[in-house]
């Protein structure tokens, strides 16, 4: 009797379900073409039982669902109100970049990522969903503005609500509901 061995190999955006981090398309899951069924006619196979080379069948995994929208909202902070992401992380503007232009570089963007998502950015609790835009970056990424501020995280902030970057270099702060920066210190 032949034993056919059937392996599946499961690829994971090393972002989970949380927000890509840089001004590329990196991290994000790729488009997938559907699967042809075994005898060429080109109609997609069922989930579930999948015929295999000798004829036996294995159960194929599951779809992975589409990848969650992120939104932004406020939260509370020393500083004020500030705007956050879905998960509570702090969100900065940069001085340097102009209304719909983000000017942070390479360099820059590994000390302060950039909000993208494969998905539209949506407005949330406490924000003006007037404010909230999208600007095109290279590799067909897009990254959430709000009011005139391209929105970037900071990797010094570990936990949710931290605000280690503001104020640093004289460049970096918080995002105010109204879409201007807060220059106080923490």
């Amino acid at each position: 009797m032949a034993l056919a061995l059937l392996t599946v190999t499961a690829c994971e955006d090393s972002g989970g379900s949380g927000p890509s981090y840089g001004a590329g398309a990196e991290g994000q899951p790729a488009d997938r073409a559907p699967a042809a069924s075994p005898d060429g006619s080109g109609a997609e196979e069922p989930a579930g039982e999948q015929p295999a080379a000798d004829g036996s069948t294995a159960t194929a995994p599951p779809k992975q669902p589409p990848a969650p929208a992120i939104s932004v909202r406020t939260a509370e902070s020393d500083l004020g109100t500030i705007l956050v992401d879905d998960q509570g992380r702090t969100l900065y503007g940069f001085t340097k970049d102009k209304p719909g232009r983000a000017n942070c570089d390479s360099d820059c963007i590994a000390v302060w990522p950039a909000l993208i998502s494969a998905k539209d950015v949506t407005a949330g609790e406490g924000t003006d969903a007037s404010l909230l835009k999208e600007i095109k970056l290279g590799a067909g990424a897009e990254q959430a503005v709000y009011g005139d501020w391209p929105l970037y995280y900071y990797v010094g902030d570990v936990t949710a609500g931290d605000v280690n970057g503001q104020g640093l270099d004289g460049e970096w702060f918080v995002v105010a509901a109204d879409g201007k920066l807060i220059k106080s210190h923490a």
